[in-house]
């Protein structure tokens, strides 16, 4: 294997990122879906054609190691799969009760975020807190016979998921994964009984954020080549090729896991090698999807906006009065607080109905996080096993995280 060149694209890219980010913090990796806005005052054509160029010399291969599949930490099978899609089991015992079903996000990594490792498992603690019946959706890495998709189409997937799982279900949408299960909950209603969005973001203006600023700025030129450059796809091992590495990447992932300090046991020191190989394993994205979620979400914020078409349809937020908890990290700088917390005010659900929660914790650390995963999520198990609203209210609070209902509008 040829070593890493860290030519004029390292210099470039950390540029852009010291004039975006005056302070120094801990890189946290979902930011590398970000990349389009963050390097796009610094990038030019000739950059990207320089990129592509390098990718075409190597036969469309970039000098990574190659990863294997994930491997699972918590028992369950297939039961169905499609060009883009996997339908996860992951329920403990069959039974006619509630279903609920996770919603990866669809971005650069894979769908093992929601079940990385013992003691950092969202599956986990779910099934561990009465989700008997639960299933995830794992999206695929795109293809050139998937290179086409967009929203809608991921949306459709989804509906076969919830079909075939058996409607209403409980969704719980995670980051990208979660505005994904806002907009399908609004535009097919009567499917979900209880909504969970966590680290989603909703309404990109409801509090400043690196995203949306530089998407406004961002010339379309610049996502055109870089999907030109992939034949149709957004490859996430380019992107992550072109990522500078942080100084200090122990620090990234104490933060991201909640260790205390460095791991301490051997089952700790797996645990980060899994989180490792994970970070490696990337997701190539469709170019139409990928550009309908730069220029909906980001830079036009429609779902906030009450302009966002699913499926042949406009999608009023309004319509949508299922219960919905919210929850968001207080140092996240992927889906800022504010930006979580704004779903609540969007939709038609009754203030009496909304729960939300504010973690103290960065993005990834809402979903693999040790102390997030005993303190907030088995009280939004609890929440999900509730009876309906008109049967009972919901309880009030939790330990550590900041917990409340909206106040009536």
């Amino acid at each position: 294997m040829k070593p890493r060149r860290r030519g004029f694209w390292f210099r470039i890219l950390r540029k852009a990122e010291e004039a975006l980010q005056p302070t120094k913090r801990v890189m946290n990796p979902w930011e590398i879906w970000l990349w389009p806005w963050i390097a796009a005052s610094a990038l030019t054509r000739g950059a990207l054609e320089t990129g592509r160029g390098s990718m075409e010399a190597n036969d469309g291969d970039v000098a990574l190691p190659r990863v294997s599949e994930p491997e699972w930490a918590s028992p369950n099978h297939v039961t169905s799969e499609f060009d883009a899609m996997r339908v996860r089991d992951f329920s403990v015992a069959r039974s006619k009760q509630r279903s609920t079903l996770v919603v990866a996000p669809f971005a650069l990594h894979d769908a093992r975020i929601a079940d990385l490792s013992s003691g950092h498992s969202l599956i986990e603690t779910l099934r561990a807190n009465g989700c008997s019946r639960l299933f995830l959706v794992e999206w695929k890495s795109a293809t050139a016979k998937t290179k086409l998709r967009t929203i809608d189409s991921y949306l459709c997937d989804l509906n076969v998921a919830v079909d075939d799982i058996g409607p209403p279900v409980d969704l719980i949408g995670l980051c990208q994964g979660g505005w994904l299960s806002l907009v399908y909950a609004a535009r097919f209603a009567g499917k979900v009984r209880r909504l969970v969005l966590a680290g989603a973001p909703i309404d990109l203006m409801a509090e400043p954020s690196l995203p949306s600023a530089e998407a406004r700025i961002t010339p379309e030129a610049v996502i055109d080549d870089m999907i030109r450059a992939g034949d149709g796809l957004v490859l996430g091992r380019t992107l992550l090729e072109l990522w500078p590495r942080e100084h200090d990447e122990s620090a990234f992932v104490i933060d991201a896991l909640q260790f205390p300090g460095a791991p301490a046991n051997e089952k700790d020191r797996r645990t980060v090698e899994t989180f490792l190989r994970w970070q490696r394993r990337t997701l190539d994205l469709p170019g139409p999807y990928f550009l309908e979620v730069f220029d909906w979400l980001f830079r036009e914020n429609r779902i906030a906006a009450g302009r966002f078409h699913a499926l042949g349809r406009l999608v009023d937020l309004r319509e949508l009065r299922c219960p919905l908890f919210l929850l968001a990290g207080d140092r996240d700088s992927i889906a800022t607080a504010g930006q979580v917390l704004a779903a609540a005010t969007l939709t038609g659900v009754r203030p009496r109905d909304v729960e939300t929660a504010i973690a103290p914790c960065g993005h990834l650390a809402l979903f693999v996080g040790r102390d997030t995963l005993k303190n907030e999520w088995p009280r939004i198990a609890r929440w999900l096993a509730e009876r309906p609203v008109h049967e009972g209210k919901s309880p009030g609070t939790t330990r550590r995280s900041r917990v409340g209902r909206i106040p009536a509008h």
